[in-house]
Formats: C-alpha cells, structure tokens, sequence
C-alpha cells in the first residue's frame, strides 16, 4: 500500500500501540492505583502505586531514547545530505546547525534546503516547527520511529 504523501499538516505520527495499547493502560493502572491507596491506605496499595508510577516512567524514557537515537542518525543522515547539496560558503556552516534545527530541515526537499538553511541560520530560527512550517516542498519521512 502506498504511504499517503506527508505535509507539514499530516506528518506528525501515532503509534496505536504505544500511545493506546500500552502507555494509556499504564496510565488508568497509575490513577487506579492511587485512588486505591487514598482509599484504602495500606503498604500493598502504595506498592502498587509506586510499581505503576515507575511502569509509566520506563515507557516514557523508552520512547525518549528512541527519539533521542533517531535524532542522532538523522542529523547524521542531514550533514551527509547538506555536504552534497551546499554550495562551498554554506557547507562550512553545517556545523552551526543544532540538532533540531537538522531534524526540521530533513523536510526541505534539495532544491530548496539551501536557500532554507541559509535563512535558518541568519535568522537564528531554532524551533523544529517553525522551521518545518517554512517549507515549501515537503520531502516525507516514512521511517519515523
């Protein structure tokens, strides 16, 4: 099946069974819990709060490590990409560029990255959707974590 093509409207991504298969349960088991333990304060019910809190919490951090990597193979990725792409006097600026600014600027497609690079940094634009909402011809991400 074909991937319908990205916008900047449409490009952001919910993974059903993360976002409601897994970490919405472990919120209602969270909240249950807690309610339990004002209820009925006892050492099981607090054991239990505190076994569902550190639950949610390794779900949080497990899909902020994997965020964290993807950035890092994107920026890779978008430095290899802006080295082909750049003229000379922009190339020696790619190391100014942070993280998030080479997250948005994947989006860019080639024949308009430079010209949005060049903006980016003269301008000192540094939020991932701001920069992400000045392009004009998107270039989809379909392996998104």
């Amino acid at each position: 099946m074909a991937e319908m093509p990205q916008t900047f409207a449409n490009h952001a991504r919910t993974r059903p069974a993360y976002h409601f298969a897994t970490f919405l349960p472990l919120m209602v088991v969270l909240i249950w819990s807690a309610v339990l333990l004002v209820r009925a304060p006892s050492q099981e019910h607090g054991i239990l709060l505190l076994l569902a809190f550190l639950l949610v919490v390794v779900a949080l951090w497990t899909r902020i490590f994997a965020l964290g990597v993807q950035d890092r193979v994107i920026r890779l990725e978008e430095r290899l990409r802006l080295e082909r792409l750049f003229p000379d006097d922009l190339r020696t600026r790619i190391a100014e560029l942070s993280i998030d600014q080479l997250v948005a600027l994947r989006f860019a497609s080639d024949e308009e990255v430079a010209a949005l690079t060049r903006r980016v940094l003269d301008d000192g634009i540094a939020d991932r959707k701001a920069i992400k909402a000045l392009v004009r011809d998107w270039r989809g991400d379909h392996q998104r974590i």
